[in-house]
Formats: structure tokens, sequence, C-alpha cells
């Protein structure tokens, strides 16, 4: 795995970063979670005793509205900012507990937990966005995705569908101009970012929140809730999941499938430009599928 060479800094320093925050907030640290590739993060003990997660992020583009969002939710479906040190890029955090993941829930199918990853998204997106909301807007980041998009697939030449990945650059700017609505959506709303919890049967983690049109998030929980593109008629399992979610989100099927091929294009070319076309083709695979089973 490649690493940043301000990432590789930041690791340097992290330590001595640890040792300021844990003096700061008087916390003891637990073994740190696993699996992250951005942030450092932990269980934490306050002195009252409250049970907390404490968070360290290297500082990117995507991380840096992550408080603002979350206060503006204010527990509304994702866990509550304690404290924030901004200085340090480093958050206090509600835990989760049980914490289990929304995509390792057992016993439940997936139409089940789609149901469940939906009611996290409609308390995300009751909260309104307010008028001195700081953070990106979707259509902004979009519309620099698909320059993106395009200067890669002139440059780098993958092989791609020229039709299909020119679609895709299309909505990356249309969609997020139609919008019928504005929200403060989560960002990164896969079954990873989704724990059990005590307050409420589920809430959101890890968000990369930005304002826009609610249809950007579902695509993450559809595509890893399972494997739909694995089962035996792709098309099918698509079009029933689509609607499952439409229907529980009060959002159009066809403009949720039109979304998810937006976001498989603008992921394959970047997957082209870090030197993964073979992945980049395998995307716009189910990018196509996707379109098919809407009809698009």
């Amino acid at each position: 795995m490649r690493v940043h060479a301000s990432g590789r800094a930041w690791l340097a320093e992290l330590p001595a970063l640890l040792e300021k925050v844990r003096t700061r907030w008087s916390l003891r640290f637990g073994a740190p979670y696993r699996g992250g590739s951005c942030s450092w993060v932990a269980p934490a003990l306050l002195p009252d005793g409250t049970h907390a997660v404490c968070k360290v992020t290297w500082p990117h583009r995507e991380a840096a509205g992550e408080a603002e969002g979350l206060r503006i939710w204010d527990g509304h479906g994702a866990v509550r900012v304690l404290d924030h040190d901004p200085g340090r890029h480093a958050l206090l955090l509600e835990r989760c507990e049980p914490g289990t993941e929304l995509g390792a829930a057992d016993g439940l199918g997936a139409a089940h937990r789609l149901r469940l990853g939906a009611a996290v998204l409609r308390d995300l997106w009751s909260v309104p966005v307010p008028p001195d909301c700081g953070l990106e807007r979707v259509a902004d980041v979009c519309a620099e995705w698909a320059d993106q998009v395009e200067e890669r697939m002139a440059r780098l030449r993958p092989g791609y569908d020229p039709g299909l990945v020119a679609h895709g650059a299309r909505l990356l700017r249309e969609l997020p101009a139609t919008a019928a609505r504005h929200v403060v959506v989560h960002g990164d709303f896969n079954p990873g970012n989704v724990l059990a919890a005590a307050r409420r049967p589920w809430l959101a983690i890890d968000a990369k929140p930005m304002t826009g049109d609610p249809g950007y998030d579902p695509f993450r929980l559809l595509e890893q809730i399972d494997d739909p593109f694995a089962a035996a008629d792709p098309r099918r399992t698509l079009a029933a999941r689509l609607g499952l979610l439409a229907g529980e989100l009060g959002e159009d099927a066809d403009r949720l499938a039109a979304w998810a091929v937006a976001r498989l294009a603008e992921e394959a070319l970047w997957r082209a430009e870090h030197g993964r076309s073979a992945y980049g083709t395998k995307l716009l695979a189910k990018a196509r599928l996707l379109g098919d089973a809407a009809g698009l």
C-alpha cells in the first residue's frame, strides 16, 4: 500500500500527538480498533467513567467536515461529538455498544439490513441544513470529479467504454443540479459505518459530510450489504433492491441507480489513475448492470 508523503509525516508524529490528546482529555485508551486507513481510533475512558471513542485523523479534505456534520446531526442518526480538538484533528465521540457493524449483523437478511440502513439515512436527512453551514457541496465536488473523469480518460486511455464513461461524467454534473431537496449527506454510507448502539438501535460513524442531493448516499449500502452482483440474476436483484431503498427513502429508484452509475464511473477512473485499470473495468461492468436494471 502506498502512503502519501504527508501521511508518513503524520504517522511519525502520531505517538506524540496521541499523548497530547490523552493528556488534554485525561483519557485511558483501550486497544485501537483495526481496519481504518486514515485515522487512529480507539475506545477511551473519561475520568468520570464515560465510555467514549477517540479518533485522531490524518488531515485531508474528506475528513475536514466530520466534526461539523456530527454537530449538525446532534445524535440524529449518528454518534454525538463529546469534544473536538481541531488543531490536532482529534474527536472525542459517543461510543456505540455493542458496536456490531450492520454488514455483519447475524441472522438478518439483506432486505432487512437495507431497511435498517435506510432508517438511519432518514434520521440523518431529517435534520435541516443550517444557513451558515460550512460543509462542501455535493455539486462542487462532483463537478471536480466529472472534470477528472474526462481528463483521466483522455490521458490514460484505459480501454474503458467511452460512451459509458461519458455518461457517468454527465451524470456527475446533472444529478446535483436537478436535486429536488438538499440535505447533509453522510458521504460514505457503507454497512461498516453503521453500528449497533445503546441510545438508538443503529448509528452512523465515520462521516464525510457534504450538502446536496440525498440520492448521493445510498449506493454503498446497496452495493456492500452483500454482493448483489454475484446473485443468480443480478439485474433482477439490483432492481428489487433499488425499489426497496426508493420506497424506504422516498426517492426515485432510477435516480438512485443513476447516482450509482456516476459514482462507479468516477471510481473506475480513480483506479486507473492509481494503476488498477483492470479493477476499473469490473466497476464499469457493475455500472452497466445497474443501468440495465433501472432501464437507464
